[in-house]
């Protein structure tokens, strides 16, 4: 069963627009969600750059057109786009290394958006990745760039792990992708109760197919707590229904990437 989720496809096409929306619902379903997302930065209708956005809303420049690196460092460029590693390893460093401390019951999720050209010039980055997905009790919601050129060694390490699930965006399909992305992380969150994360309805008045194991046994429909009747290891399973009805993205919302 794969554990980790990752999103592939080409710029500009919403990985990241899929990454925050599935944040939104997994924290509302109780689970603890950190790490970080880039987002494009315009001046004049023009982009100049991206910066790292932490999920508590830290903010730094992750690279910039035309600008130069401080004196005595290498040039880090992608493009027309040059690096600047310090800030990036200044936000995304310590998420990475705080990935697994939650103290709740259950796995937490780290969100890395992304695993690119620009993130991979710092080596500590490519280790806390690595450290992060074997990190046990954590789950990584991330995006990876589509093959072009040269192979990257650490994105074709996490596109052929056996525990990474792949998912390809595109515009015909980024509008339905959502509920698949997190039907994936509810399969691994141990619940015990009796009512919709997603829309806080009752099991018997909600579109969501509650399937537990062992399949419906220890559900008492009306009871508002927990049932002590439902197994230790019961699980929901979140249909594709009603979480497209519940949090499927706007489709005249602008993606971003």
């Amino acid at each position: 069963m794969a554990r980790h989720v990752f999103l592939t496809g080409p710029p500009g096409v919403g990985k990241t627009t899929l990454i925050q929306k599935a944040s939104e619902v997994l924290k509302s379903c109780g689970v603890p969600v950190d790490g970080f997302y880039t987002e494009e930065v315009r001046q004049g209708g023009r982009r100049i750059g991206f910066d790292v956005v932490t999920l508590s809303g830290e903010r730094g420049p992750l690279s910039r057109t035309g600008s130069e690196p401080p004196p005595g460092k290498r040039e880090c460029r992608v493009g027309q786009y040059v690096v600047d590693l310090a800030s990036f390893e200044q936000l995304a460093l310590p998420v990475l290394r705080n990935a697994g401390s939650s103290s709740g019951p259950g796995p937490s999720v780290c969100v890395i958006d992304e695993v690119g050209k620009m993130e991979l010039f710092s080596q500590p980055f490519i280790q806390a990745v690595r450290r992060t997905l074997s990190t046990p009790g954590t789950i990584v919601l991330g995006t990876i760039p589509i093959p072009k050129g040269r192979p990257l060694a650490l994105v074709e390490e996490i596109r052929t792990r056996k525990d990474v699930k792949v998912f390809s965006v595109t515009k015909e399909n980024r509008n339905h992708l959502l509920p698949e992305i997190v039907a994936v992380r509810a399969e691994r969150r141990e619940v015990r109760v009796n009512h919709c994360c997603c829309c806080s309805a009752r099991e018997t008045q909600c579109q969501l197919e509650w399937r537990p194991y062992p399949a419906r046994q220890g559900f008492r429909p009306g009871l508002r707590e927990p049932s002590e009747a439902l197994p230790e290891k019961a699980r929901q399973l979140f249909s594709i229904k009603c979480l497209k009805d519940q949090m499927s993205l706007n489709a005249g919302s602008t993606p971003q990437d």
